[in-house]
Parts: structure tokens; C-alpha cells; sequence
């Protein structure tokens, strides 16, 4: 895979957390509409800390390996924590995504903040505003 680290080519080839997640209580979706590329990510959230996190994906092979990495990040994080993740922690820790392809990385961060919202709407806790309910429930 031209221009991938082998961390990422390894991530797409072989992702991790693929796949639905049993008992999961937040999940979050994002998309481009650009290109069709669509990421859902599943977390199961006790005491604060995310235990487990899973993810689907229709994209490319560097949105694949952001969601496989988002996933390994994110077990073991606080719900706070969880929510400072960036795209750019997901492309540091992949070793790097080919020119152009860090874009792909930017699902896997609205997916994780979308995951979490619906984990606090459950919850009772935090509430967003309609239209994100809408994209997330």
C-alpha cells in the first residue's frame, strides 16, 4: 500500500474491534458526502471509562485503519479523555496517512464525539442540541 506506514497498512488489513459490540451504550456515526465514506463507532462505557469500543465502516483503507486505531485508543480512557481524541492522535499513533488521506482520519474523531453524546443522552446526563440527536440516535 503505497504511501501508507506499515502500522496503517496492518490496521487496514487487519483490523481491530471490527464489527458490531454487545451491550454497547453509546454510538455515533459520522460521514462524507463527498466521497461516501461512513464510519459507526459502538463503546461500552462503565464507571466513566470506555471497557470497549467497535467499529463499521464503508470508506477508503485510511478510514478503515482510523477506526481501527480509534478503537485500540479509546479501551481504557475516561469518558473526558475520550473526547480530547483527535484526528491527529489518530494519525500520529498509525505512524501517518498519505497526502490527502488525513481527511479519512477526521470520522473516526466526529464518530468518537458522536458515540459519547449518545452515551450522555442515555445516561440522562448531557444533552445536544435537536438536530445532532437526529444524526446520532
Amino acid at each position: 500500500m503505497r504511501g501508507y506506514s506499515d502500522l496503517a497498512a496492518d490496521h487496514f488489513r487487519h483490523p481491530r474491534n471490527a464489527g458490531e459490540l454487545p451491550g454497547a451504550n453509546g454510538v455515533g456515526t459520522a460521514g462524507n458526502p463527498a466521497d461516501g465514506d461512513h464510519l459507526r463507532l459502538a463503546v461500552r462505557i462503565e464507571n466513566g471509562r470506555i471497557v470497549a469500543a467497535a467499529f463499521q465502516t464503508l470508506g477508503c483503507p485510511a478510514a478503515i485503519a482510523a477506526g481501527s486505531m480509534a478503537t485500540e485508543l479509546l479501551r481504557g480512557r475516561t469518558v473526558d479523555e475520550a473526547l480530547r481524541l483527535r484526528n491527529r492522535d489518530v494519525v500520529a499513533a498509525l505512524g501517518g496517512l498519505p497526502p490527502g488521506k488525513e481527511a479519512c482520519s477526521v470520522l473516526a474523531e466526529e464518530a468518537v464525539r458522536a458515540a459519547v453524546e449518545n452515551y450522555r443522552i442515555g445516561a440522562g446526563g448531557f444533552r445536544s442540541h435537536p438536530h445532532h440527536e437526529e444524526h446520532h440516535a
